[in-house]
Protein backbone atom coordinates (compact mmCIF):
# COMPACT_ATOMS: atom_id res chain seq x y z
CA UNK A 1 0.00 0.00 0.00
CA UNK A 2 1.48 3.49 -1.48
CA UNK A 3 2.66 5.98 1.61
CA UNK A 4 1.09 9.22 1.45
CA UNK A 5 2.96 12.31 2.17
CA UNK A 6 1.79 15.69 2.79
CA UNK A 7 4.40 18.64 2.12
CA UNK A 8 3.97 22.26 2.12
CA UNK A 9 3.79 23.78 -0.97
CA UNK A 10 6.41 26.58 -0.10
CA UNK A 11 9.10 25.04 2.53
CA UNK A 12 8.91 21.39 2.35
CA UNK A 13 9.65 19.60 5.62
CA UNK A 14 13.11 18.12 5.31
CA UNK A 15 11.69 15.29 6.91
CA UNK A 16 9.50 13.90 5.01
CA UNK A 17 11.63 14.74 1.26
CA UNK A 18 14.40 13.07 3.72
CA UNK A 19 11.61 9.62 4.09
CA UNK A 20 10.85 9.93 0.37
CA UNK A 21 14.03 10.05 -1.27
CA UNK A 22 14.94 6.71 0.83
CA UNK A 23 11.98 4.64 -0.13
CA UNK A 24 13.02 5.63 -4.00
CA UNK A 25 16.49 4.65 -3.51
CA UNK A 26 15.17 1.66 -2.42
CA UNK A 27 13.09 0.76 -5.91
CA UNK A 28 10.04 2.82 -4.82
CA UNK A 29 7.63 3.86 -7.45
CA UNK A 30 6.11 6.99 -6.70
CA UNK A 31 3.83 9.80 -7.62
CA UNK A 32 4.54 13.54 -7.18
CA UNK A 33 3.40 17.02 -8.52
CA UNK A 34 5.65 18.88 -10.65
CA UNK A 35 4.73 22.44 -12.25
CA UNK A 36 2.82 20.67 -15.32
CA UNK A 37 1.00 17.96 -14.12
CA UNK A 38 1.79 14.73 -11.80
CA UNK A 39 4.65 12.29 -12.89
CA UNK A 40 5.10 9.04 -11.72
CA UNK A 41 9.19 8.69 -11.02
CA UNK A 42 11.72 6.30 -9.76
CA UNK A 43 15.33 5.87 -9.72
CA UNK A 44 17.71 5.72 -12.21
CA UNK A 45 19.51 2.62 -11.45
CA UNK A 46 16.48 0.38 -10.58
CA UNK A 47 15.54 -1.61 -13.29
CA UNK A 48 12.89 -3.50 -11.79
CA UNK A 49 11.30 0.18 -10.89
CA UNK A 50 11.85 1.56 -14.59
CA UNK A 51 9.82 -1.56 -15.89
CA UNK A 52 7.04 -1.69 -13.33
CA UNK A 53 6.29 2.51 -14.81
CA UNK A 54 6.06 0.94 -17.83
CA UNK A 55 3.67 -1.66 -17.09
CA UNK A 56 1.78 0.92 -15.47
CA UNK A 57 1.75 3.04 -18.25
CA UNK A 58 1.50 0.75 -20.97
CA UNK A 59 4.39 2.20 -22.53
CA UNK A 60 7.08 -0.22 -24.54
CA UNK A 61 10.61 0.59 -24.81
CA UNK A 62 10.37 2.66 -27.95
CA UNK A 63 8.95 5.51 -26.18
CA UNK A 64 10.81 8.17 -24.42
CA UNK A 65 11.30 8.66 -20.67
CA UNK A 66 12.24 11.66 -19.26
CA UNK A 67 14.85 12.34 -16.64
CA UNK A 68 13.68 14.99 -14.11
CA UNK A 69 17.20 17.24 -13.27
CA UNK A 70 17.90 19.27 -10.33
CA UNK A 71 19.11 22.16 -12.91
CA UNK A 72 21.07 21.64 -16.04
CA UNK A 73 24.61 20.74 -14.26
CA UNK A 74 23.53 17.11 -14.89
CA UNK A 75 23.22 17.76 -18.91
CA UNK A 76 26.47 16.90 -19.43
CA UNK A 77 26.68 13.68 -18.06
CA UNK A 78 23.59 12.69 -20.06
CA UNK A 79 23.35 14.38 -23.34
CA UNK A 80 25.86 15.78 -26.01
CA UNK A 81 24.76 19.66 -25.93
CA UNK A 82 26.06 22.34 -28.18
CA UNK A 83 26.45 25.98 -26.89
CA UNK A 84 23.79 26.87 -28.66
CA UNK A 85 21.90 24.35 -27.11
CA UNK A 86 22.89 25.58 -24.10
CA UNK A 87 22.09 29.24 -24.16
CA UNK A 88 18.19 28.36 -25.16
CA UNK A 89 17.78 25.62 -22.28
CA UNK A 90 19.16 28.06 -19.82
CA UNK A 91 16.53 30.82 -21.07
CA UNK A 92 13.60 28.42 -20.37
CA UNK A 93 14.41 26.31 -17.37
CA UNK A 94 13.55 25.76 -14.92
CA UNK A 95 10.14 25.17 -16.60
CA UNK A 96 7.36 23.11 -17.92
CA UNK A 97 9.74 22.00 -21.04
CA UNK A 98 11.39 18.66 -22.28
CA UNK A 99 14.21 18.66 -24.19
CA UNK A 100 14.55 15.79 -26.53
CA UNK A 101 18.66 15.40 -26.96
CA UNK A 102 21.10 12.83 -27.86
CA UNK A 103 22.42 11.11 -25.31
CA UNK A 104 25.52 10.17 -24.10
CA UNK A 105 27.65 6.64 -23.85
CA UNK A 106 26.95 6.92 -20.34
CA UNK A 107 23.32 6.48 -20.48
CA UNK A 108 21.42 3.19 -19.76
CA UNK A 109 19.72 1.69 -22.51
CA UNK A 110 16.51 1.05 -20.70
CA UNK A 111 16.02 4.63 -20.68
CA UNK A 112 17.22 6.35 -23.84
CA UNK A 113 15.30 5.86 -27.14
CA UNK A 114 16.42 1.90 -28.56
CA UNK A 115 17.30 3.47 -32.50
CA UNK A 116 17.92 7.13 -31.69
CA UNK A 117 19.96 7.06 -28.83
CA UNK A 118 17.90 9.70 -27.36
CA UNK A 119 17.08 10.88 -24.02
CA UNK A 120 14.48 13.25 -23.01
CA UNK A 121 15.88 15.72 -20.15
CA UNK A 122 13.69 18.13 -17.94
CA UNK A 123 14.57 21.04 -15.18
CA UNK A 124 10.93 21.61 -13.47
CA UNK A 125 10.14 24.47 -11.87
CA UNK A 126 8.55 23.02 -8.26
CA UNK A 127 9.41 23.61 -4.71
CA UNK A 128 8.66 19.82 -3.75
CA UNK A 129 10.52 18.37 -7.45
CA UNK A 130 13.68 20.29 -6.03
CA UNK A 131 13.68 19.64 -2.57
CA UNK A 132 13.56 15.64 -3.39
CA UNK A 133 16.08 15.69 -6.28
CA UNK A 134 18.36 17.67 -3.66
CA UNK A 135 18.19 14.86 -1.39
CA UNK A 136 18.28 12.04 -3.72
CA UNK A 137 21.84 13.82 -5.52
CA UNK A 138 20.83 12.75 -8.88
CA UNK A 139 17.72 12.93 -11.73
CA UNK A 140 14.68 10.89 -11.33
CA UNK A 141 13.03 8.91 -14.21
CA UNK A 142 9.68 11.07 -15.04
CA UNK A 143 6.62 9.71 -17.25
CA UNK A 144 3.28 11.95 -16.94
CA UNK A 145 0.56 9.78 -14.77
CA UNK A 146 -1.80 9.26 -17.08
CA UNK A 147 -2.74 6.08 -17.86
CA UNK A 148 -3.37 4.58 -21.27
CA UNK A 149 -7.52 4.53 -20.31
CA UNK A 150 -7.26 7.90 -19.42
CA UNK A 151 -7.64 11.19 -21.46
CA UNK A 152 -5.89 13.47 -18.94
CA UNK A 153 -3.97 12.96 -16.37
CA UNK A 154 -4.65 12.72 -12.73
CA UNK A 155 -4.71 15.72 -10.93
CA UNK A 156 -5.47 15.41 -7.51
CA UNK A 157 -3.67 13.21 -4.51
CA UNK A 158 -5.94 11.37 -2.74
CA UNK A 159 -7.57 9.88 -6.04
CA UNK A 160 -4.37 8.81 -6.74
CA UNK A 161 -3.77 6.80 -3.91
CA UNK A 162 -7.07 5.71 -3.79
CA UNK A 163 -6.78 3.98 -7.39
CA UNK A 164 -3.34 3.58 -7.47
CA UNK A 165 -2.71 2.13 -3.63
CA UNK A 166 -1.57 -1.52 -4.40
CA UNK A 167 0.71 -0.11 -7.75
CA UNK A 168 2.87 2.64 -6.57
CA UNK A 169 4.73 2.66 -2.90
CA UNK A 170 4.36 6.68 -2.22
CA UNK A 171 2.11 9.56 -3.45
CA UNK A 172 3.27 13.02 -2.39
CA UNK A 173 0.96 15.79 -2.52
CA UNK A 174 1.68 19.61 -1.76
CA UNK A 175 -1.84 20.39 -0.62
CA UNK A 176 -2.74 21.82 -4.68
CA UNK A 177 -4.70 20.52 -7.82
CA UNK A 178 -2.23 19.60 -10.45
CA UNK A 179 -2.85 21.01 -14.34
CA UNK A 180 -4.10 18.70 -16.84
CA UNK A 181 -1.09 19.59 -19.58
CA UNK A 182 2.11 17.42 -19.91
CA UNK A 183 4.90 19.56 -20.69
CA UNK A 184 5.93 20.53 -24.14
CA UNK A 185 8.44 18.56 -25.65
CA UNK A 186 10.81 19.92 -28.05
CA UNK A 187 13.34 17.45 -30.10
CA UNK A 188 16.67 18.77 -30.47
CA UNK A 189 19.14 16.24 -31.88
CA UNK A 190 19.09 17.66 -34.93
CA UNK A 191 20.30 20.81 -35.78
CA UNK A 192 17.24 22.20 -35.83
CA UNK A 193 14.27 22.30 -32.95
CA UNK A 194 11.12 20.88 -33.40
CA UNK A 195 7.90 20.91 -31.00
CA UNK A 196 6.81 17.53 -30.69
CA UNK A 197 4.09 18.24 -28.40
CA UNK A 198 2.76 21.35 -27.28
CA UNK A 199 1.93 21.53 -23.61
CA UNK A 200 1.74 23.67 -20.64
CA UNK A 201 5.18 25.58 -21.50
CA UNK A 202 4.70 28.44 -24.14
CA UNK A 203 6.59 29.00 -26.94
CA UNK A 204 8.08 32.87 -26.62
CA UNK A 205 10.71 34.05 -26.66
CA UNK A 206 13.38 32.20 -28.23
CA UNK A 207 11.34 29.61 -29.01
CA UNK A 208 9.06 31.09 -30.53
CA UNK A 209 11.20 29.87 -33.93
CA UNK A 210 10.77 26.43 -33.24
CA UNK A 211 8.68 24.24 -35.79
CA UNK A 212 5.84 22.48 -34.95
CA UNK A 213 5.90 18.68 -35.67
CA UNK A 214 3.56 16.79 -34.08
CA UNK A 215 5.09 12.42 -33.39
CA UNK A 216 4.04 9.86 -30.52
CA UNK A 217 7.16 9.29 -29.55
CA UNK A 218 7.42 10.45 -26.19
CA UNK A 219 5.70 9.98 -22.99
CA UNK A 220 7.07 11.71 -20.34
Amino acid sequence: MAQFFQLHPDNPQTRLLRQAAQIIRLGGLAALPTDSCYSLVCALDHKNAVERLRRLKGISEKQHLALLCRDLSALGNYAIVSNIQYRLLKAVTPGPYTFILNATKEVPKRISHPSKKSIGLRVPNHLVVQGLLSELDEPLIASTLQLSHMDFPFQEAEVIRDTLEHELDLVLSDGRPCGLQSTTVIDWTTDEPKVLRLGAGPLVGPLEPVVVESKDLFSE
